[in-house]
Formats: structure tokens, C-alpha cells, sequence
């Protein structure tokens, strides 16, 4: 079999190494040339590279543990990439008797007595010093291993796990002393500032593996005004009250969740999605709440337009067809899949995280689209929680409700 591979992915495989974080945005191949490093520098195999060469035994096999996301795990797209390497789970179907391991970062800890293997972490998660950071360095002491990230870190405390698992520093003692300088009238410990960051920026540059890739896409992102009900969100704002149950709100979370329900539920966002449908084809649609999604599969049944869904109770395909909507839940289905027949995405209402709304966008912007122009609609209206959710997002910051409640 012979595995292709664009000039971005072939730089960087010869730049990995062993605790390097392989970075690039989403749709870059991150997971294809992660798996090549592995067959071609860890294992010492060979490759049919874009025609070229001749696929060849390893000299050096060992098994492979691949931790990600559980959406990535359930959707067998690790299991598809592997196809060309010719790895499978099962020993006996896979090349030097290899036995690929794909699980969760949920699951991360049964595999802390692995030893001499090879681990692709997929997706940041090792940022503090929880549970699963403290599974991360018993892991990374006696096995081989990469990170792939599109977002490896916005702080200095964002690289210390990995820099620890480089041998760095010894552990989060160690590092604090050297380069962290704490905040001194605080209620909890804060970070003040970094020192010696010099020596960080050394640390950074020597992992980090940037995939330099030159995208043909082009991403119009295209604001869609919408309206609200002013004197309802008053009510809920001003007065603590709860228009649908019709009694005082007493929890931020509740206050928060009410707020977005009034601007999100306007019928305004509708008739414009519906505007958008008609233009477009087909098209993703991203939300948050069920609310929202009772509208849009009222939308879609007026429309007479099929539809497919993933959320937290149902996963099924994107539709197929001229015509079609998929109806996506932002933290069920930000991440782990993608679509090449649609240049469409709608956000029909915003999310807090701007990492989940990048993955998002993500989703139909890959290598092997044929589509060069892509259409992002954010609806939005001038409502204060929406425009502070887009200023946190237009900086690469998460919204803070705290920090709403503040201002």
C-alpha cells in the first residue's frame, strides 16, 4: 500500500522527535503524519511514499497507544488512518504483529503501567497537574511519545506538564520556583508574572514542531445581524426573573442560561437561517441548547429539508444529497469528524470556548476538500451577553460569566 503525504507533513516528520508537540490547525493532517513518524522514525519501517520507495518491514515494531478525544475513538477515524500503514488492534492483521490501542483521555490512567510503547496524545489535555497530568508523566517515563495539538497552550503553565515529561524540570515544584512569581494579596494562589523566560521560550522552540502549511482555502466569515427581545432580557437581567417558569432566579448559572435562552429563542435567528438554507444547500449548523434544536428541526420539517443529527442522545451521519442540514451540538460535536461536501457552516448561536468554535470551523475546512471558498455565518445580535461573548472570542479568550457579572 502506499501512504500520501504533502510537503508540510514530510518537513515535519523530520523535525519530530521523541516529546515533540506536532502542531497544526485543524485539517492539517496532524493524525496521518503523526502516524508516519511513528512507522518510519520510531520503528524503523519503511514507506511507499506519493508513489515512491517500497513499504518494508519494521526493525524496531512496537506496540502503539493512541489517547484522544472519545468522539475520535468512536468514530473509528484513528482506526481508518491506520489502513494505509497496514496497523490494526489486532495483532495478527497488523504489520510486525503490532497491536494499535485507541482509547479515550477519560480512560488514560489503565495505561499507566505501559512500558517501552509508542503514544500519540491527541488534543491538549495535559494542561495543570490533575489526575490526568499525573497519568500523562507516569506514561511519558517509560515510553515514546508525540503530542498533536492546534492549540498547544496560552500560558506558561499551559506547557509545564510537557516540559516536565521532557525532563525540564523535575516536577511542578521545580518549575514554579524557577519561573513563576506569585501574586502576594490573593484569596487563592495566583500568578503574579514568569520570570527567566528566556530559558521557557528555549524549552518551547525545542518541542514544538509547527506544520507550515500554506491552506488553498479561503474562509469568509460573515456576521448575520439578528434581533432580541429587549424588555424580556431586562426582565431576566434586571429583575432576577424567570419569564418561563414565572419565579426569581437564584443561581448565576440559571441567570446566564436565561439570557441566552431570550436571545438565542428570537424569532429573528430563524428567519434567518431559513434565508441562509435556501441560499445554501446544504449546510452545518451549530448550537448549544435543545431549545435551539427544536426550532431548527421545526425549521427544517417546513422546509421539507432532510436532516441528520449529533448530539448527546443521537449520532447519526451527515445527510447525503442535494439538499440537507446536519444539526450539531458544540460540545458533542466540535470535534472528531469532517465534512467535504458542503462549503456552508452556520453558528446559530455562540459558544463560550473559543477553542471548541476553531475545532468547529474545522470541520469542513480539509486538505481534500474540493470547495476553495467556505461560508461561516455567526448569527448575532446586539444583546450585551452576545457582544461579550464575541469580544472574548475575537481576542482567542474563553467567555468568563464571572467577569460579565463584573462589568
Amino acid at each position: 500500500m502506499a501512504v500520501e503525504l504533502y510537503d508540510h507533513q514530510l518537513a515535519a516528520i523530520d523535525r519530530l522527535k521523541n516529546g515533540s508537540i506536532l502542531v497544526g490547525g485543524v485539517g492539517t493532517g496532524k493524525s496521518r503524519t503523526a502516524l508516519a513518524y511513528y512507522y518510519l522514525k520510531v520503528c524503523g519501517g519503511q514507506l511507499k511514499i506519493n508513489g515512491k520507495g517500497s513499504m518494508g518491514a519494521m526493525t524496531a515494531p512496537r506496540d502503539l497507544y493512541i489517547i484522544t478525544t472519545a468522539k475520535k475513538r468512536d468514530s473509528l477515524e484513528w482506526l481508518e488512518e491506520c489502513v494505509p500503514f497496514c496497523l490494526s488492534e489486532k495483532r495478527e492483521n497488523s504489520l510486525a504483529g503490532v497491536k494499535v490501542t485507541i482509547d479515550s483521555w477519560n480512560n488514560i490512567k489503565k495505561y499507566k503501567k505501559v512500558f517501552g510503547a509508542f503514544f500519540i496524545f491527541d488534543e491538549q489535555r495535559v494542561i495543570g497537574y490533575g489526575a490526568w497530568t499525573k497519568a500523562f508523566l507516569d506514561i511519558t517515563r517509560k515510553n515514546q511519545w508525540i503530542l498533536l495539538s492546534a492549540t498547544p497552550g496560552d500560558t506558561w503553565l499551559d506547557y509545564m506538564p510537557v516540559f516536565i515529561a521532557n525532563g525540564f524540570y523535575k516536577n511542578k515544584t521545580e518549575f514554579a520556583y524557577n519561573h513563576i512569581v506569585y501574586a502576594s494579596f490573593s484569596k487563592y494562589r495566583k500568578v503574579d508574572h514568569y520570570v527567566n523566560q528566556g530559558v521557557l521560550i528555549r524549552h518551547r522552540n525545542d518541542i514544538l514542531v509547527l506544520m507550515n502549511y500554506e491552506r488553498r482555502t479561503e474562509r469568509h466569515k460573515l456576521r448575520v445581524s439578528v434581533l432580541y427581545d429587549k424588555a424580556l432580557y431586562k426582565r431576566v437581567w434586571k429583575d432576577r426573573w424567570d419569564p418561563y417558569d414565572n419565579e426569581p432566579i437564584r443561581e448565576t448559572g440559571k441567570l446566564f442560561y436565561l439570557l441566552r435562552r431570550v436571545v438565542n429563542s428570537d424569532q429573528s435567528r430563524i428567519e434567518e437561517t431559513r434565508r441562509l438554507l435556501r441560499k445554501h444547500k446544504r449546510a452545518i449548523i451549530f448550537y448549544n441548547f435543545t431549545y435551539e434544536l427544536n426550532a431548527l428541526r421545526a425549521l427544517a420539517h417546513e422546509e421539507g429539508l432532510p436532516i441528520g443529527e449529533w448530539n448527546g442522545e443521537v449520532h447519526s451521519e451527515v445527510p447525503t444529497g442535494d439538499r440537507w442540514a446536519y444539526l450539531v451540538q458544540y460540545t458533542a460535536g466540535a470535534e472528531g469528524w469532517n465534512c467535504i461536501t458542503t462549503d456552508t457552516m452556520i453558528f446559530f448561536s455562540q459558544s463560550y470556548s473559543y477553542r471548541m468554535t476553531e475545532q468547529a470551523a474545522g470541520r469542513i475546512d480539509r486538505m481534500n476538500t474540493k470547495y476553495k471558498d467556505l461560508y461561516y455565518y455567526y448569527l448575532k445580535s446586539p444583546a450585551p451577553i452576545d457582544l461579550a461573548i464575541s469580544r472574548a472570542l475575537a481576542q482567542k479568550k474563553d467567555f468568563n460569566q464571572k467577569s460579565f457579572l463584573k462589568s
